[in-house]
């Protein structure tokens, strides 16, 4: 997966520019995925740390926040291994756990960096009555040890769980991201309910509230992904300072539709200002994981 092939990049990205959303794996005889008995979405790919580091160099990026991928579940070996060859001066990273870990788990995983936990839904799951409340238990749970220890929480879901979960974000005490615009789709445009209602939160919340330019590609329409410049652009009216961008590599099944250039490029037309992209990959970013 060698990243010579990929085109150079619209635009030098700005000194200490973060990749805020990514994803490594490692080799399978070393990092066990998933639990014993848990349906794997997918089954990992090998997306090392160097391949990957060969991509940020290429696309200017400096800070590197890391995400545990859904098919090692709760095992966040490979990751925490991935961090600590890179080091906390330039790496954070969101794990996912148990919601009753033990204190000194958690402690260490400070140490080098986690700075949040992820909870995480697949982006396609069917509305399904009743979940969102069933779902809003793991969340107040997650949002007490998190606050304990001055983390955040980051969310993954579906656009009308998302849309479901905004008064249970609303309770919570910690900051929190969400991934992929919070998952409503372009193809709707930026007037749908569940996004105007989230743009709400951001204009008149507590400024807990973030989200991520991440997993394009699982929201906009391909290959040219141009229906998410209105809900990208509403998003950059309404709150530029809460809005951080991740390559959301190795991009799974969708790594032979799309590249990581072609997702970083986006940004010039969602943002043509310079000061814009500035915040979005070097401000935001270090205000939300303290760089």
């Amino acid at each position: 997966m060698s990243h010579h092939n990929e085109p150079a990049p619209a635009f030098r990205a700005p000194p200490q520019s973060c990749d805020a959303h990514f994803h490594v794996f490692g080799p399978a005889d070393k990092y066990s995925h998933g639990g014993v008995n848990e349906k794997l979405r997918y089954e990992p790919p090998l997306a090392p740390l160097w391949d990957y580091l060969e991509l940020a160099n290429h696309l200017g990026m400096e800070r590197f926040v890391f995400v545990q991928p859904s098919a090692y579940g709760r095992d966040n070996a490979c990751m925490l291994d991935a961090m600590q060859e890179v080091g906390v001066e330039r790496c954070r990273g969101v794990v996912d756990i148990d919601e009753n870990a033990p204190d000194s788990l958690l402690a260490e995983m400070d140490k080098i960096g986690v700075r949040a936990v992820r909870i995480n839904q697949s982006p396609i799951k069917p509305p399904e009555a009743g979940f969102a409340e069933q779902w809003s238990k793991r969340i107040e749970r997650v949002d007490a040890r998190c606050a304990e220890l001055g983390w955040h929480v980051d969310f993954l879901n579906p656009g009308w769980l998302t849309e479901e979960l905004l008064p249970v974000f609303a309770k919570m005490r910690c900051s929190y991201t969400v991934a992929h615009m919070g998952m409503f789709l372009a193809k709707d445009g930026p007037q749908q309910r569940g996004f105007q209602k989230m743009l709400d939160v951001l204009r008149h919340g507590d400024g807990r509230m973030w989200v991520k330019f991440t997993g394009t590609y699982r929201m906009a329409t391909l290959p040219t992904l141009s229906d998410a410049l209105r809900m990208a652009r509403a998003l950059i009216e309404v709150a530029p300072n809460r809005l951080i961008w991740g390559s959301d590599y190795p991009h799974l099944s969708f790594a032979d539709k799309i590249g990581s250039v072609q997702l970083f490029n986006l940004l010039v037309d969602w943002a043509p200002d310079e000061a814009t992209r500035k915040r979005i990959l070097v401000d935001n970013p270090a205000a939300l994981f303290g760089f």
